[in-house]
């Protein structure tokens, strides 16, 4: 039987039924996605490494409680995202704000220019140049919907944020990188 061919779903099942070797395949098919997503957090490749193996050990020990019905990979990406949160908690030394303005101010008055078809690739190549110069609440969802492909039901069952609230942040944070584009596109002309 050809084990690649399955279905993330039916790797886990059959990973829950007593099949471990087969978890090497998923490593196989999320370790650059994950690797990609720890770099927009992380900058050092050995603390990249220390984060990709302990994703990878969360994962191994928690799949029992996946549910097979559901999406491998939104499960996937949250211990991913709740292994990067923890990393950043225990290195963050500065105070977060007790007020998230995506709830008390959830409409943006500034034009969305990049929701065109046309504009996603440029766009990603932005966001990919600029993302560490935002805030991780807005930079996170980025990675997972331009550059990891999620969709926003994805996204706010990843981050466990209401959908209208990806949305927001998603939109802030476009807002936020064509800003930083404009200034520095504008300081080297």
């Amino acid at each position: 039987m050809d084990w690649q061919e399955k279905t993330d779903e039916d790797l886990a099942f059959l990973i829950q039924s007593g099949n471990a070797q087969l978890f090497s395949i998923l490593v196989k098919r999320y370790e650059n996605k994950f690797g990609r997503y720890a770099r927009k957090f992380l900058s050092d490749k050995e603390d990249i490494n220390d984060v990709l193996q302990e994703i990878f050990i969360k994962i191994y020990i928690n799949i029992k409680n996946f549910d097979t019905k559901r999406k491998f990979s939104s499960w996937a990406y949250r211990v991913a995202h709740n292994e990067l949160v923890n990393t950043l908690k225990k290195r963050q030394k500065k105070i977060l704000p007790i007020i998230n303005l995506d709830i008390f101010l959830p409409h943006s008055l500034a034009k969305d220019e990049f929701n065109k078809n046309n504009d996603r690739q440029d766009f990603k190549k932005i966001a990919d140049d600029y993302l560490d110069k935002i805030e991780t609440k807005y930079r996170e969802p980025v990675i997972l919907y331009y550059l990891e492909d999620l969709s926003y039901k994805e996204i706010a069952d990843v981050m466990q944020i209401p959908i209208s609230t990806v949305g927001i942040r998603i939109k802030r944070a476009k807002e936020m990188l064509k800003k930083i584009h404009a200034n520095l596109k504008h300081k080297y002309e």
